[in-house]
């Protein structure tokens, strides 16, 4: 028998020891010298003096301890737990550590991300394959501008790239951006009307089978897409409905925000039981003035956003200030003698980072976002003042940290969103130019100073809406002349 079959019936790893990387069974490996060896614990030799005047024993201390004879820690570091010696014991004693009051927050610990900015700076727009045009339903008119898009969850995890085009005609188009060639039509796309007027916020469920629309009809409708109809109006606000959020624990509510200062709680399974009028659904909640202090106008509820950290807690963006609170939805229980009281923010953020930049008065909040990933309790917010803003999601405090462009102008249409990696966030802009912004915030927790974002010329007018798929698609809406998404 050869060699080498004798190798392999007694030891398979063996005979593949000339062919692979796998070492003999009774190799012993090297370790390469590019592994820092670890640190050598210091040898102290002064002899430890006792109260008679004679030399002490060394006590012998387990290997996880650490020996010194002068009563300090042989390393010297902000996280070694605290050395208490008691008395004339030989042995010392160790105060117990509270690690969750004292350990740092987990995100410092965290390996700097490498930058992507030259991977965005390779992103190409206007493509004749990525351009999906917004057809208008009128006969007057051949083209309608797009307002808001998002993607469904599905697409956002890597499924197919279903993406929702709200319009000024109060419709939403469904379509799919997949990759296609050049001399391919444009795919047939399923189109809904649920409004009447323009539709300002569109949202997906957590099941991706109905859409919420907040439109400025002053109401929100919610669309079955396997019908193809509206199965929920919801009638409660005063004024256009900016912004709507579904809330992620629970499938059936639902909140919206309006530019008359009032946030609406909606839960779908009351529908029968508090009809409104046309048999619209009333909201089970209601919070009046959620951004004012004492102020005579009303003023707009920009964004809405239901925290991971308490399923109960909505956090909130005014146009008044770079100010972000949080609400508990639930109502106190209603005693015979009393009404259930209505929410009051539990939470504020104590600083308006709008003011840091040396601006002499406040600027709004237009739209804010959570992160993911490597940004997970974090809120990246667009201000205003054209800059994006970082909060922590559990204190709502600003983090100091911002991102910018020159160019980047922002009006009531403009929208930001967070990729699914968590490591991008994408913004519309307003003006001539029609450009929209890129920035890498992977490294949120550890810049210091504002950071340039990638601009990404294609539209001829203001672009408004975005919204970020998987594959590193990026949509953005050309409102004013092209009435078209690319992607």
């Amino acid at each position: 028998m050869p060699r080498s079959s004798k190798i392999s019936a007694s030891n398979p790893r063996g005979a593949l020891a000339d062919r692979t990387n796998i070492p003999p069974p009774n190799a012993s490996p090297s370790i390469k010298s590019w592994l820092a060896p670890p640190p050598k614990r210091a040898q102290c030799k002064r002899p430890l003096d006792t109260v008679d005047g004679g030399d002490r024993k060394r006590v012998k201390l387990s290997p996880d301890e650490y020996y010194s004879s002068d009563g300090s820690d042989a390393y010297e570091s902000d996280s070694e737990p605290e050395i208490q010696y008691a008395g004339s014991c030989h042995r010392r004693s160790i105060i117990p550590w509270n690690s969750a009051a004292q350990r740092p927050p987990a995100t410092s610990f965290r390996r700097p991300f490498l930058s992507t900015l030259p991977i965005l700076q390779s992103f190409v727009s206007s493509n004749k394959s990525d351009v999906f045009r917004c057809h208008s339903v009128d006969d007057g008119s051949f083209l309608t501008p797009p307002y808001a898009c998002a993607y469904s969850h599905s697409a956002r995890s890597g499924g197919t790239p279903l993406l929702a085009v709200a319009t000024e005609q109060g419709t939403v188009n469904i379509l799919n951006t997949s990759k296609r060639n050049e001399w391919d039509p444009e795919p047939v796309h399923t189109t809904l009307r649920p409004h009447d007027n323009g539709i300002f916020d569109v949202k997906w469920n957590a099941s991706d089978t109905l859409l919420a629309t907040a439109s400025g009809d002053r109401s929100t409708h919610v669309s079955d897409l396997e019908t193809c109809r509206t199965i929920q109006s919801l009638r409660g606000h005063e004024g256009t409905v900016k912004c709507v959020s579904w809330d992620p624990s629970h499938p059936d509510l639902l909140s919206t925000g309006g530019r008359d200062g009032l946030i609406c709680i909606w839960d779908l399974r009351v529908g029968e039981n508090r009809p409104g009028q046309d048999n619209a659904l009333l909201p089970v909640l209601n919070i009046s003035a959620a951004h004012e202090d004492n102020a005579s106008m009303p003023k707009s509820i920009t964004g809405l956003l239901f925290s991971d950290a308490n399923p109960y807690h909505l956090i909130s963006s005014g146009s008044s200030d770079g100010i972000l609170r949080c609400w508990d939805i639930r109502l106190s229980k209603r005693t015979k003698s009393s009404k259930a009281k209505k929410p009051a923010f539990v939470l504020s953020s104590p600083l308006d980072p709008t003011l840091a930049q040396g601006s002499t008065r406040p600027r709004g909040i237009i739209s804010f976002v959570d992160g993911t990933g490597p940004t997970t309790g974090l809120l990246f917010a667009l201000s205003a003042d054209s800059r994006i803003h970082t909060y922590g999601r559990d204190s709502l405090a600003a983090l100091g940290n911002s991102w910018s462009h020159p160019n980047l102008q922002t009006n009531f249409y403009v929208k930001l969103a967070a990729s699914p990696c968590g490591r991008w966030l994408a913004s519309g802009g307003a003006g001539v130019s029609g450009s929209s912004f890129m920035f890498d915030v992977s490294n949120a927790t550890r810049a210091a100073a504002a950071q340039t974002g990638v601009e990404l010329k294609g539209h001829s007018g203001d672009a408004g809406g975005r919204g970020l798929g998987a594959k590193y698609a990026v949509d953005v809406l050309g409102r004013r002349h092209g009435s078209r998404v690319e992607a």
